[in-house]
């Protein structure tokens, strides 16, 4: 019995973990998270792009002569 104990207070974090994995998994949150992330991405590309215009200018026209 000390063993189990002494098991589920060093993995307890892992074990809820993988037990809110497999609900959000089982009830297709995922695919709610995935489109959230991407949202954020989103985000985070455009606000890069507003503040950085001449570097991303330049950058995409040398990529652009590189093709």
């Amino acid at each position: 019995m000390d063993g189990f104990k002494n098991f589920m207070t060093q993995y307890s974090g892992a074990i809820i973990g993988g037990v809110i994995a497999i609900l959000v998994l089982l009830t297709g949150l995922h695919k709610l998270f995935i489109a959230i992330v991407v949202i954020f991405i989103g985000i985070f590309i455009g606000n890069y792009i507003q503040r950085n215009k001449i570097d991303v200018k330049e950058k995409l026209k040398n990529f652009i002569d590189r093709l």
